[in-house]
C-alpha cells in the first residue's frame, strides 16, 4: 500500500473533520471549500481502502477504523510540528520552565556560584530547584519530574545524555589541633556520610577504606559532617566548593589541598533525557556552564588552607 499521494494537509483534515464533527465547519476552519475538503477525506479513505468517517445527516462520525487512524494521524502531525520547530529550538535561548536538581553535596554550594550568571545570561528561563541523593534525583529525571540533573558523573545510565562540567577536587578537613597526619589513603579517624550518599562512596574509594569498620562515625548530611570535624571527632575529604572561607567554624576546621598532580575528586556533571525535545536547551546551559571555568572557583584560595598541625 502506498501513501505517496496522501499530505500532512490531507491529515489536517482528517483532524478537523473529527474535532467538528461536520465537513462544513471543518472546511470553514481549515480555510478552504467544503467540496475540496470532502474531496481529499475521500481520498485518503480511497488510499486506505476502508471508511474513516460516518456521513450522516447532522454532520460526520469516526468510524471505529477511523478512530484509530485518527489517533495516528494526531500523532504522525506533531512529530512533523516538532521536526520544523527543531531549527528554533537550537537558535533560541533557553525559556520558561526549567526543573534543575542537584545532589545535597553539591546544590547549596555550587548554586551561589552559577544563578546570577544564568539569569543574566537567560533571562526567560524559569528556574525551578531541588536538591537530593542521586538516586532520587535520577528517578525524577526518568519518571520527567526533573528536566536536568547536576551530579557527580557517570550515572551510568543509557537513556540519559551526561555532559561534564567541571572536576572538584577534594580537600581535607581536619580539626585545627588535629594531632595525626593526614593520610588521605588511610582511614585512621574518617568520617563519612551515611550510606545512600555518593560522596561516602567517593571518600571510601579515594582512602582505598573497607565500607564498614568498627567505630567509624557518619553524618546524615554535609553539614553535620562539617560540624563533627569541627568537634574534634575526626577528619573527613570535603568537595573543594564546600570548603570555603566562611566554614571554617571559627578556626575550628583546617582545610588542607592534596598535593599538586593528585586527582582525589570527582568530576561534575549535567544529565538530562535522552529524548528530550528541550535537549538543545539543555546543550545550551551546559556549555554556559562549562564556559564559566568553575573548576577555578572548586580550587580558588578563598580560604585558608593550613598544614596539619601535629600535637606531641
Amino acid at each position: 500500500m502506498s501513501f505517496g499521494g496522501l499530505s500532512f494537509r490531507d491529515l489536517e483534515y482528517l483532524v478537523a473533520v473529527a474535532e467538528h464533527r461536520h465537513f462544513g465547519r471543518a472546511a470553514a476552519w481549515c480555510g478552504v471549500s467544503q467540496p475540496g475538503l470532502s474531496a481529499q477525506v475521500a481520498k485518503v479513505e480511497a488510499v486506505l481502502g476502508v471508511a474513516v468517517f460516518e456521513r450522516t445527516g447532522k454532520g460526520a462520525v469516526p468510524t471505529r477504523f477511523g478512530d484509530q487512524v485518527l489517533q495516528h494521524a494526531v500523532a504522525v502531525l506533531a512529530q512533523a510540528r516538532a521536526l520544523l520547530d527543531l531549527p528554533k529550538a537550537w537558535t533560541e535561548a533557553p525559556a520558561g520552565p526549567l526543573a534543575l536538581g542537584a545532589i545535597q553535596t553539591l546544590g547549596p554550594y555550587l548554586f551561589p556560584h552559577i544563578l546570577r550568571p544564568l539569569r543574566d545570561r537567560f533571562p526567560a528561563l524559569e528556574l525551578r530547584l531541588e536538591e537530593g541523593r542521586t538516586e532520587g534525583l535520577l528517578a525524577d529525571l526518568r519518571a520527567a519530574r526533573l528536566d536536568a540533573v547536576l551530579l557527580a558523573l557517570p550515572a551510568g545510565d543509557p537513556s540519559l545524555t551526561e555532559v561534564p562540567l567541571f572536576f572538584e577536587p577534594f580537600v581535607v578537613a581536619a580539626p585545627s589541633d588535629w594531632h595525626r597526619d593526614i593520610d588521605p589513603g588511610s582511614d585512621d579517624g574518617l568520617l563519612l556520610l551515611e550510606e545512600g550518599h555518593c560522596l561516602r562512596d567517593q571518600a571510601l574509594a579515594a582512602c582505598a577504606a573497607p565500607r564498614s569498620a568498627p567505630g567509624r562515625r557518619h553524618a546524615t548530611g554535609l553539614e553535620t559532617l562539617r560540624h563533627m570535624v569541627a568537634s574534634g571527632a575526626g577528619w573527613t575529604l570535603m568537595p573543594a566548593l564546600a570548603a570555603g572561607a566562611t566554614t571554617t567554624m571559627a578556626g575550628l576546621i583546617q582545610y588542607q589541598h592534596q598535593p599538586a598532580g593528585t586527582s582525589l575528586g570527582r568530576t561534575i556533571g549535567m544529565v538530562w533525557r535522552r529524548r528530550d525535545t528541550r535537549a538543545a536547551h539543555h546543550i545550551m546551559i551546559a556549555d554556559f556552564l562549562r564556559d564559566l571555568d568553575l573548576p577555578s572557583r572548586a580550587a580558588s584560595a578563598d580560604h585558608p588552607v593550613v598544614a596539619p598541625h601535629r600535637r606531641s
